[in-house]
């Protein structure tokens, strides 16, 4: 987009006139600006750079819509990029979403459902927030979250496990009972999937996980959500995009969605921590090669903050 003071309600009047045949006088009006300006700027000699601007734009708004507006300027840059082959800078693609009026959707925090059991069995924290994983397989995380059915008092539950060096989903069950056969279900999957796997199991206190039938390695300090992040956070992922992505409006519609949504998390959610890849890509490249790529973990200064402190804890007791 050119530089020009009024740019934006330009090409809001020019896309408004196509596309719903608003009256141009009327809108520019509306919008206090002079008609003999817009025809002006309508009609004059565009550059090569500000025609490449304006594909830009219609591929953004493409993606938006697409997407049901969850790509934020990074996310879209990536998107952008890897399918289009191109190199735009965050700058750029920031500058025409901005003119454009497009921003992504802010997460909402999540409520859990985490269960304890007092009676059964824990495990120690061993785990200690150390995410960041060096081969596929070496850390799996598991957990359970609800999902409503719309316009029903019924809910679904989803059991995943994660792996913490490709952040891929490696299993996953959706049932209408938040039980042990849930959790081992999926911790089946898991380990069909990934036969000569011996990774560290890490998990919250849920019952499923304390209860005898299930060897958990290591466990979240009780009420620390901490413990259990990357997980967490993939709730919050997929409650946030799942809804703006799928139309859902019953039970079928709704695990249906979560499906489509986990294939499309695997397969084709990019990643700037993985140089734009997705989950899927990231673990086939890895289990292909005897010296996996590093991918380290940005700077956390909670995470930081406690492992000082575990850190301390250790001198102390020595």
């Amino acid at each position: 987009m050119s530089k020009t003071k009024n740019e934006a309600k330009y090409l809001a009047v020019k896309e408004l006139h196509e596309t719903k045949n608003y009256s141009i006088q009327w809108m520019c009006k509306l919008l206090n600006i002079q008609r003999s300006a817009y025809y002006k700027w309508l009609n004059r000699s565009v550059p090569e750079n500000e025609q490449e601007n304006m594909e830009l734009a219609k591929i953004i708004k493409k993606y938006h819509q697409k997407y049901g507006g969850i790509l934020g300027y990074r996310r879209m840059r990536m998107f952008i990029n890897r399918n289009y082959k191109k190199n735009y800078n965050i700058k750029r693609i920031r500058r025409i979403m901005n003119i454009l009026g497009i921003h992504s959707r802010i997460r909402r925090i999540r409520t859990g459902c985490t269960v304890s059991n007092k009676a059964d069995q824990k495990a120690e924290n061993i785990l200690h927030r150390e995410f960041e994983a060096s081969t596929p397989n070496e850390k799996w995380t598991t957990d359970v979250t609800e999902f409503k059915v719309p316009h029903s008092t019924e809910k679904l539950y989803l059991s995943v496990f994660l792996d913490l060096y490709d952040r891929c989903i490696i299993a996953w069950e959706i049932r209408e009972r938040n039980d042990n056969i849930l959790v081992q279900n999926t911790f089946r999957q898991a380990v069909e999937q990934n036969p000569e796997a011996h990774p560290l199991f890490h998990s919250d206190r849920g019952y499923q996980y304390t209860s005898p039938v299930f060897q958990i390695q290591s466990m979240s300090r009780v009420a620390c959500c901490l413990d259990n992040g990357p997980t967490e956070g993939l709730w919050g992922i997929i409650k946030t995009e799942m809804y703006k992505m799928y139309e859902i409006y019953d039970k079928e519609s709704l695990i249906e969605a979560i499906g489509n949504y986990i294939n499309f998390y695997n397969y084709q959610r990019y990643q700037e921590r993985y140089n734009s890849k997705a989950p899927m890509e990231i673990r086939m490249e890895a289990m292909n090669t005897v010296k996996p790529k590093q991918y380290p973990i940005a700077f956390n200064p909670r995470i930081a903050k406690y492992h000082e402190l575990l850190n301390n804890l250790k001198t102390q007791s020595e």
